[in-house]
């Protein structure tokens, strides 16, 4: 990097924290902070849950996943995630949404009090909140990988400078903040990912590259949709998972849509999204498909040769704005995950642990949103600083095992929950599903003494937990059915497809935490 090169990153950082300020004058109160006050135009919502669905994991860990087996990386990730979200557009989208236009709550899990229990709210919002610092971490550990390579700055100076930076604009914005930043973060990537595009293009055989780069002998075998671990197996599995987990089990994914006006908007911006996770990954992967003809990775695991690629191939300034796009897609999702977990504190957990939280004004509340943003944003970069130890072993391995196997445990009862053909699966399903499927998990990768297992498939350590709660979740509830007219009329509610249309103030005025519903 050169002063060029420096100017653009130091640019961007400066521009996202302006939008952070201008956003404050939109937050009056917590509904504003978390869920915009349900004003979020379809289309910034759909970008919004778009960007904040991957980091820089994909120009490390999957570039490295491109650069070794070729095609199977789009075909085993994006596309499935993509399929999910469309499938989830009619299915949880709207439902997701009357949460807060029905039920008027700020966070995603309140509705779960009255759903199921207190217990089941607590345990799912405690275990979610645990995984996500986790998951936070190894993407705060990606950026800086990259930042290290580009720069020679340690891991843990890039940790604490994109941290602070995206710590900044989130707490003081919330979700408008978040929203319009991952706008800006898009149109930078836009022109970030076609200048790679076309600098590889123009290394090779020119437009041509597209079709004629597969007949190059390092490229053999490249254009197969699965390779080495990423089986067809896997594919299902992990479609399965992500239909889940981007439709909401990842909160942050829900927020997206309880943001939106009404559920016909919450469909619109999923569709969008889906959309984009078809098409514009596969800008992103080509280039990445390409490595092996251009650098030789440094890495056992290739996660070096994008960012070796990136510097052999463009020039001072454009190779700054590829910098920030790495950046743009970290930080998206990290503010992303931030505001959604100080929204399950603030609104779930503190009302529980102390009875001064359940008498908070909106001020209070508000206050309290932001510090919960802060030190969530903490926690998870001093996890960033462990995330190559044995325990986590290395970046992807808590992106791909940690959360796809764990999401599900959590994911199935909160999502399921919304839909009335399981209006039947009470807490005894919920909290059976959830802590089987967490054991089931362990069990998996995990000998008795902590150490890793190296037996059992990856599609299996992934999938075999979230099977387990579904099908618990499922049994228990024609075993031990659970429904009482409290909880019928909630799932009543949240499934009625009268929209209160244009209803942007769902949310307001509800400062203090939690019991919303």
């Amino acid at each position: 990097m050169n002063g060029l090169d420096w100017t653009v990153l130091i640019g961007y950082f400066g521009v996202m924290i302006a939008i952070g300020l201008w956003s404050h004058k939109r937050v009056d109160n917590v509904s504003d902070f978390f869920t915009a006050g349900g004003r979020m135009p379809w289309w910034l919502s759909g970008i919004s849950h778009h960007m904040s669905g991957y980091s820089a994991v994909m120009f490390t860990g999957y570039a490295g996943i491109a650069y070794t087996y070729g095609v199977t990386s789009f075909v085993t990730w994006s596309l499935p995630i993509a399929i999910g979200i469309f499938i989830g557009a009619k299915l949880f989208a709207p439902r997701l949404n009357r949460l807060r236009s029905k039920l008027h709550v700020a966070s995603p899990l309140e509705y779960l009090k009255t759903r199921y229990n207190l217990k089941t709210q607590q345990a799912l919002a405690w275990s979610g909140m645990l995984l996500k610092i986790v998951d936070v971490g190894a993407k705060w550990a990606a950026i800086a990988t990259l930042l290290s390579v580009f720069t020679g700055i340690s891991l843990n100076q890039g940790i604490l400078i994109t941290g602070v930076i995206t710590g900044v604009y989130c707490t003081i914005g919330g979700l408008w903040a978040d929203a319009l930043t991952e706008l800006g973060q898009f149109i930078i990537q836009l022109f970030a990912g076609l200048a790679m595009l076309f600098a590889v293009m123009s290394e090779l055989d020119g437009f041509s590259t597209l079709w004629t780069v597969w007949d190059e002998p390092q490229l053999q075998g490249h254009a197969e949709p699965t390779a080495g671990p990423y089986t067809v197996t896997f594919l299902l599995a992990f479609l399965f998972i992500k239909t889940f987990e981007y439709n909401g089990g990842m909160w942050n994914q829900a927020q997206r849509y309880m943001a939106t006006a009404n559920a016909r908007e919450a469909t619109r911006s999923a569709r969008l999204s889906a959309l984009l996770w078809l098409v514009w990954p596969l800008v992103l992967f080509f280039p990445m498909w390409c490595a092996p003809l251009l650098v030789k990775s440094d890495k056992p695991d290739a996660s070096d040769s994008y960012a070796l690629m990136t510097e052999q191939l463009l020039p001072h300034g454009l190779l700054g704005l590829v910098i920030v796009g790495f950046f743009s897609h970290t930080m998206a999702m990290c503010s992303s995950d931030a505001n959604a977990i100080a929204a399950v504190f603030t609104r779930d957990i503190a009302p529980v642990l102390s009875r001064k939280a359940r008498g908070w004004s909106e001020r209070a509340a508000l206050l309290a949103a932001r510090w919960s943003t802060i030190a969530f944003l903490a926690l998870s970069m001093a996890v960033a600083t462990q995330v190559d130890s044995p325990a986590f072993k290395d970046i992807i391995t808590v992106v791909i095992k940690w959360v796809a196997g764990l999401m599900g445990p959590i994911a199935i009862p909160f999502m399921l929950g919304l839909l009335r053909p399981f209006r039947k699966s009470g807490p005894t399903a919920a909290l059976t599903s959830w802590a089987a499927g967490l054991v089931a998990f362990f069990l998996l990768n995990y000998e008795i003494d902590g150490t890793a297992r190296t037996d059992v498939a990856l599609q299996y350590q992934v999938s075999v937990p979230l099977a387990i709660s579904l099908v618990l979740y499922i049994v228990i509830g024609l075993i031990k059915p659970e429904d009482t007219p409290e909880r019928d009329a909630v799932i009543a509610r949240i499934n009625s497809d009268e929209d209160e249309g244009g209803d942007g103030g769902g949310g307001r005025g509800r400062g203090a935490g939690g019991g919303a519903v």
